[in-house]
């Protein structure tokens, strides 16, 4: 399915999956939005690696160290509630093994990408000129929306090569919406164990490749004009994450940009499906109805 077919299969679902009296908003200002997730970055680790980068982000923008992801604390789940607006009870993707065809748990409403509704499939639906770009640096993250939906997914070979094709995608296509996914941190988590210095190094070169996307949406000339939110999926305990633990379920969260509060600590709960609520009050995307998500308002200077 391509996307001129997605959205015309969208037409058809738009007043099951989008509430008609639901209000807009946008923040003036903005024309992109870029979400950098790092797999296994926990806020001990923001808290302890050299992050020079992410601290400048805190001081210029909104931030907490205390979100929250979900339960289990591993990746898909949590990568799907992020862009998904919704827990596994809602969306059903409960393990790594999850996939559209496999599950235990049916998603509360299925979409035109044949599974729970994503930030990426609301967005073309509603605003089918939009330019949306994904760079995965694991492999799962890819099944996790609806492929229709993206004018690029990519899925490079390391962090490194994540950024560089990001970047690129930045001058080329100047996208309205670019999701990027680096897993090192994870593997050093898993590898060294969390708390290490290793981990923590993982950690800063995660900060340096952050450094290197700031640069090149400057270079591309969409800095001033673009949300940055970065943020994790789960942390970590021991070498290890899964469990219920506040090490494994607490990530950081971190938003800057036009219309965001400078140096502010938030203090409202915020829980990794917040995120994406946040893109669509951003970009004046409606939710879906299904979406149990709220946007992080308080990391704005005014509400549209």
């Amino acid at each position: 399915m391509n996307w001129n077919t997605f959205s015309r299969a969208c037409v058809g679902t738009l007043c099951l999956l989008f509430p008609v009296l639901t209000a807009l908003a946008q923040i003036p200002g903005v024309s992109h939005v870029v979400v950098i997730g790092c797999d296994g970055m926990s806020p001990d680790g923001v808290r302890h690696g050299k992050v020079p980068n992410m601290e400048q982000l805190m001081h210029e923008g909104a931030y907490t160290l205390h979100a929250r992801g979900v339960m289990p604390t591993v990746s898909s789940p949590n990568w799907a509630s992020m862009i998904m607006g919704a827990g596994p009870e809602q969306h059903g993707v409960t393990s790594n093994d999850w996939e559209t065809n496999k599950f235990e748990i049916a998603p509360t409403v299925v979409g035109p990408g044949g599974m729970f509704p994503t930030i990426f499939g609301a967005l073309r639906a509603q605003q089918p000129a939009s330019v949306i770009v994904c760079y995965h640096d694991w492999d799962g993250f890819g099944r996790l929306f609806e492929r229709a939906a993206a004018d690029v997914i990519e899925h490079p070979e390391g962090p490194t090569n994540t950024i560089v094709r990001a970047i690129a995608s930045f001058k080329l296509r100047r996208p309205t919406f670019t999701f990027i996914h680096l897993d090192h941190v994870d593997h050093a988590g898993h590898h060294f164990g969390h708390g290490t210095p290793e981990y923590y190094d993982s950690v800063g070169v995660a900060d340096e490749l952050i450094g290197r996307a700031i640069q090149g949406l400057k270079d591309a000339g969409m800095w001033e004009k673009t949300i940055l939110i970065v943020t994790a999926d789960h942390g970590g305990k021991d070498k290890g994450h899964g469990g219920a633990t506040m090490g494994e379920l607490e990530i950081p969260w971190i938003i800057r940009g036009p219309g965001v509060a400078k140096g502010h600590e938030l203090t409202a709960p915020v829980n990794t499906y917040d995120t994406a609520a946040t893109i669509a009050y951003v970009l004046g995307v409606r939710p879906p109805a299904a979406w149990i998500a709220q946007p992080v308002k308080e990391a704005f200077t005014t509400t549209p």
